[in-house]
């Protein structure tokens, strides 16, 4: 009885312990990446002291940025009467090695943030140029149409006035510069000195440079792209790098609605644990608003497994596959799929952004003009992240700038032009993660395979100890009927061969028996 007892509590201890492993198992399984995607985050989040800090502050690595130039040929054909398209021949890349701090920077343990501005440094790099900063390269001149478009629906005679003024200047079309005064050492306008001068008795009147240039002041600017504040995930690694106010706002006031919202990641992380169903939403404050960017394809990176998201239709859209985009669709005007307005982030300038060379654009931009030629291997704008970490591993394509060129009644020389979108530049930030810090990324995904094996390792185990006493007595009532079977049929067996063996009488034996069998009948008679 007492051995019994102690077999029993012995099978009980076994099975025990193979059903926690089996909970175990699941758990893990269902869990596991969440468990260290949680334990990553104590250790990785945004801090002076944490590890990613470093790093984050100032990139190990310098950023190529590239920039190309549209030069316009045939500016002298671009009137209403002229059979023949403006025509642009692209011109670089123009590149400029970047080194990117971040200064400023306070921390804000109530609502685990860190506030900081950018700076960025930029040197050119002849030796990976084509073509030198003193080309000579034409294009719109943006601020004579801006001040007539201002003037637009005025009365003839104010017309007038800036018609004369337009004309004292020489004033056309399009202007010759510098690549280098079209980038970051600008050029001095006429009518941005006339407006400077008037600016001083005019307090309505607000001119912010002093020079045009496409980037003119970012040079060695820590307010250029503005003031940032950002989630350290400090309480949740989800949040890390997600921004939280732009320029102390969480509205940018250059969209209505949520298209205003200012939402999405800085660049460096995003949210871990990605799935190709997936939006990655980067916030541009160089155009005011969220990119989002979509899963493509997966890839390798350095030997890593890595999800590609790209911009495309969802960015373009003007609100017909998209309803959510009509808010990015200024004053009710609503131009075909291709082109956003970026004015109010552009001082109400005509600006509109797409792809470079209106790639994924409707066909009706590229129809107006000559010169370009939209190619995915160039011009696609995308992201390859690796989805448990989250951290972009390549980087490639931008976006271009545009500018709406559309006739002014009574104001030549714009009264005589055609309606059309001018490409001015196009840029592209070129990183890509060098092989030892790739090699470092690798091990996310190895640490979750392990994970996962482990897991199967318990699941299997619990599932040999729960069923090892089960399997134990019906394999052994298996065989112990097996060899009851074979017994029996062993006895059978040898029961009949003794039948069989019997010797058989011959038919003399058994005359010689009914003759014994008669003469004992005879005897007993008498």
């Amino acid at each position: 009885m007492t051995k019994n007892i102690y077999l029993w509590v012995q099978r009980s201890v076994v099975i025990a312990f193979g059903s926690i492993f089996i909970s175990a198992g699941i758990y893990l399984y269902l869990n596991w990446i969440d468990i260290f995607t949680r334990a990553r985050g104590k250790q990785m989040f945004l801090g002076p002291e944490s590890p990613a800090f470093n790093g984050w502050k100032t990139p190990p690595f310098s950023l190529n940025f590239d920039v190309y130039l549209f030069n316009w040929t045939n500016p002298e054909d671009f009137h209403r009467n002229s059979n023949k398209k403006p025509h642009f021949v692209e011109l670089g890349p123009y590149r400029f090695v970047e080194k990117l701090d971040k200064v400023d920077i306070v921390w804000h343990t109530n609502n685990h943030s860190v506030s900081y501005r950018k700076k960025s440094v930029f040197h050119f790099d002849p030796e990976h140029s084509k073509g030198s900063l003193s080309d000579k390269i034409t294009s719109v001149n943006v601020v004579a149409h801006s001040i007539a478009l201002k003037f637009k629906d005025d009365n003839n005679f104010q017309k007038m006035l800036i018609a004369r003024t337009l004309k004292m200047y020489n004033a056309g079309v399009s202007i010759t510069k510098t690549a280098d005064e079209w980038l970051f050492t600008g050029y001095v306008d006429p009518f941005l000195s006339l407006g400077n001068l008037l600016s001083k008795f005019n307090k309505d009147m607000k001119i912010p440079y002093d020079r045009v240039g496409y980037l003119y002041t970012r040079n060695n600017s820590a307010t250029y792209d503005g003031h940032f504040n950002v989630f350290t995930g400090a309480d949740d690694i989800r949040k890390m790098g997600q921004i939280h106010t732009w320029n102390y706002k969480k509205h940018s006031g250059t969209f209505g609605g949520e298209c205003g919202q200012v939402t999405g990641s800085m660049g460096e992380f995003f949210p871990p644990n990605l799935t190709p169903q997936d939006t990655l939403w980067l916030f541009v404050p160089n155009i005011c608003r969220t990119v989002p960017f979509d899963y493509t394809e997966s890839v390798k990176i350095h030997n890593v497994n890595a999800y590609k998201y790209s911009a495309g239709e969802r960015l373009l859209d003007n609100g017909t596959l998209f309803p959510s985009n009509k808010c990015f669709c200024l004053d009710g005007k609503r131009e075909r799929s291709g082109v956003f307005n970026i004015g109010p982030c552009a001082y109400n300038a005509s600006m509109y952004i797409s792809l470079p060379h209106f790639y994924k654009a409707d066909p009706y931009y590229l129809d107006a003009i000559e010169g370009l030629r939209p190619e995915k291997e160039k011009h696609e704008f995308f992201m390859t992240v690796q989805p448990n970490l989250a951290v972009p591993m390549d980087v490639g394509g931008g976006l271009q700038g545009n500018y709406l060129l559309e006739p002014i009644e009574y104001l030549p020389p714009f009264d005589r032009i055609q309606r059309a979108f001018m490409p001015l530049m196009w840029a592209e930030e070129r990183v890509r993660v060098p092989p030892e810090i790739a090699e470092g990324i690798s091990l996310v995904p190895l640490i979750i395979l392990i994970g996962h094996i482990f897991t199967g390792v318990l699941l299997a185990l619990g599932v040999i100890l729960v069923c090892w006493y089960p399997a134990k007595l019906v394999t052994s009532n298996y065989l112990c009927s097996k060899q009851k079977g074979g017994f029996l049929k062993r006895f059978t067996s040898n029961t009949n061969m003794k039948t069989t063996s019997l010797p058989r009488k011959s038919s003399s034996d058994l005359e010689n028996t009914d003759l014994l069998q008669k003469n004992k009948i005879i005897i007993i008679g008498s």
